[in-house]
């Protein structure tokens, strides 16, 4: 599962505002906002909705007035994978006259909703000169483990730089960059994990297609690396995040962790085994030093065909680890996957026949530890599959799985631990 969630994902968002000024007089009678926006020349419109929860892709359509029907019609683009849109406009003469709408599609490009109302285009954000970062850490109780940076695309770049710098602690507001990574896809996965406690900043821009820089920088945004937390996940895609083939970790409803009322520091990493986990206890979890670890994998074992004691040895690593470090382990049930769905999806490779048996033995094991949380009977269909419902891919619950599976973990550690005041950080 080396591919993941990383399977082309973008995201958009933003509004253009205009502020703040005031004009006692017009000889035109016409206000100063209009004016303005009519001497530049619009070459580019940005445009954002909101996220569709389940949404694969979208139907963007660009009409020449709020009419809704056919002959209205400009330009559309169909299967447009993230929830937003950089529309050029330099041939476009009477684009500010125009509306735009767009309608959420499944898996088969198929109409999951109505078209949203037909909204006008120079409400959005014009001419944008940099990316806009589409990240949610700040809905998230800590920052990830190993964060996936993400941006809406930018019509005609080639590629992307991205940089993080590391705020001063002597000097606040100074920022030093400490990692530059390039990409030609919006959505960028960190293959080093941040563990060096601090206030991070991170930017993006693009480059043209001769490697020259088209935009400016992206405005800023924040994450926190804590030096100690009292409870963190270990896990693979499934806790790092992610759905519906195209979202990225980087958006907090495809996260577990979302739903939780305990806050969990997500230290999951995309395409991990068991035995990945397990090596990377020492430069992961002991960074943290947490008095707790939720400890949920083994989806990659056994659909590989991995016989289930193998799996088992891994899990115990980790559980001697923490009996080490004096951590509390709580394991989670395997999640079941879905063969008829993956075989839909070119990039997931076709689970091994006898993939039931070994997640059975796995979970069987898992239940019989101290502290464990059982998360498959809800996900799990009468042919003891992952429920169709609940994943697009079929290796990948999505919002609604994640919802149960962070709910059911949040609600045993809150009965199982009622003295150790998990809701909070301190």
């Amino acid at each position: 599962m080396k591919f993941s969630n990383m399977v082309m994902a973008t995201v958009i968002a933003g509004i253009m505002s205009f502020s703040g000024v005031v004009v006692a007089e017009d000889i035109n009678d016409q206000p100063l906002m209009e004016k303005v926006v009519q001497q530049e020349p619009l070459n580019k419109v940005r445009i954002n909705w909101d996220t569709v929860p389940g949404a694969v892709s979208y139907r963007l359509v660009i009409t020449k007035s709020n009419s809704t029907s056919p002959e209205a019609e400009v330009k559309h683009f169909n299967l447009v994978p993230v929830n937003g849109f950089e529309l050029n406009t330099s041939d476009m003469l009477k684009a500010r006259e125009y509306y735009w709408r767009i309608c959420p599609l499944n898996y088969d490009g198929i109409a999951m909703d109505g078209y949203t109302a037909p909204k006008p285009l120079v409400e959005q954000e014009l001419n944008p000169e940099a990316p806009r970062p589409t990240t949610e850490f700040d809905e998230m109780a800590y920052s990830p483990l190993y964060p996936v940076f993400s941006w809406v695309p930018v019509d005609g770049s080639g590629a992307y730089e991205i940089r993080v710098s590391l705020e001063n602690k002597i000097a606040p507001g100074k920022y030093k960059v400490v990692r530059e990574m390039t990409t030609q896809s919006n959505i960028y996965y960190e293959t080093g994990g941040y563990t060096w406690p601090g206030h991070y900043m991170w930017q993006v821009r693009s480059r043209n297609k001769v490697g020259q820089p088209n935009t400016e920088w992206s405005e800023p945004r924040y994450f926190d690396v804590e030096s100690h937390v009292r409870v963190a996940a270990l896990g693979d895609s499934i806790t790092h995040g992610g759905g519906v083939c195209n979202v990225p970790p980087s958006y907090a409803m495809y996260s577990w962790e979302y739903y939780c009322k305990v806050p969990i520091k997500n230290l999951g990493r995309s395409g991990d085994s068991v035995q990945d986990m397990a090596k990377r206890f020492d430069q992961d979890v002991m960074p943290f030093t947490p008095g707790m670890l939720i400890i949920m994998g083994g989806v990659n074992n056994f659909r590989a065909g991995e016989d289930g004691w193998d799996t088992i040895a891994a899990m115990e690593q980790i559980l001697a680890e923490c009996q080490y470090h004096n951590v509390i382990p709580v394991f989670v049930t395997a999640t079941p996957i879905n063969a008829d769905l993956m075989a839909k999806v070119p990039t997931i490779e076709t689970p091994a026949w006898n993939w039931k048996e070994q997640q059975q033995l796995l979970n069987q094991w898992i239940k019989n530890q101290p502290y464990h949380i059982d998360v498959t009977p809800a996900l799990t269909d009468a042919n003891g599959q992952l429920k169709a419902e609940l994943t697009t891919d079929g290796l990948h619950p999505d919002h609604i799985g994640k919802k149960i599976i962070g709910e059911t973990i949040s609600n045993y550690l809150l009965t199982t631990f009622p003295t150790y005041n998990l809701t909070s950080k301190q």
